[in-house]
């Protein structure tokens, strides 16, 4: 069912626009590029640098958790090994299937923002699903694999939310108050 679905991106979402875009998407989510500098930011800010440090741990958590232990010992084949043949737009990535790392560290660093600022949270999960759709429209994770990822990803980055929140200060940003004439 899964590589049926695969199939039917391909058949029916495929255009040179997306050929452009997804590449693009999924290039800035390889090895965290967009979200590790954005950690830089929050952590430049004395405002958001509290949050900067959860948003980085979250990140290091989903990566170390998904990546060095999940992934090994799941040991998935990407759809385009069992189905050879498909043509890919990126690189073939060398590593396993399950869970989509693109996508577990999209949500992680989605729910962080979104819980530093609540007006943060739209754009940030806009990205993070536009990152995960695009391992599906590439070709290089099944959807069990980017669902799987999102999931860890929102509950890694919960869990080390709460962890800094009960051992220190860790609330929500409030947008500064515009002053009255």
């Amino acid at each position: 069912m899964e590589i049926s679905f695969l199939l039917w991106i391909q058949e029916n979402l495929r255009s040179p626009f997306l050929d452009w875009l997804f590449p693009l998407i999924t290039f800035l989510g390889n090895r965290g590029i967009v979200w590790l500098g954005i950690g830089a930011l929050l952590l430049i800010s004395p405002k958001y640098r509290r949050w900067g440090y959860a948003f980085l741990a979250s990140l290091a958590v989903t990566a170390l958790l998904g990546e060095w232990v999940l992934k090994p010992l799941v040991a998935r084949p990407r759809p385009f090994v069992e189905n050879a043949g498909m043509e890919l737009l990126i690189p073939p990535p060398a590593s396993f299937s399950f869970p989509s790392g693109h996508s577990a560290s999209s949500f992680a660093a989605a729910t962080v923002l979104a819980k530093c600022r609540r007006g943060w949270a739209f754009p940030a999960f806009l990205l993070a699903a536009l990152m995960a759709f695009s391992r599906l429209y590439l070709f290089v994770h099944y959807p069990t694999d980017v669902l799987s990822g999102a999931s860890l990803g929102i509950l890694f980055a919960l869990l080390v939310c709460w962890l800094f929140r009960r051992f220190g200060e860790l609330a929500p940003v409030k947008p500064a108050r515009k002053k009255a004439p």
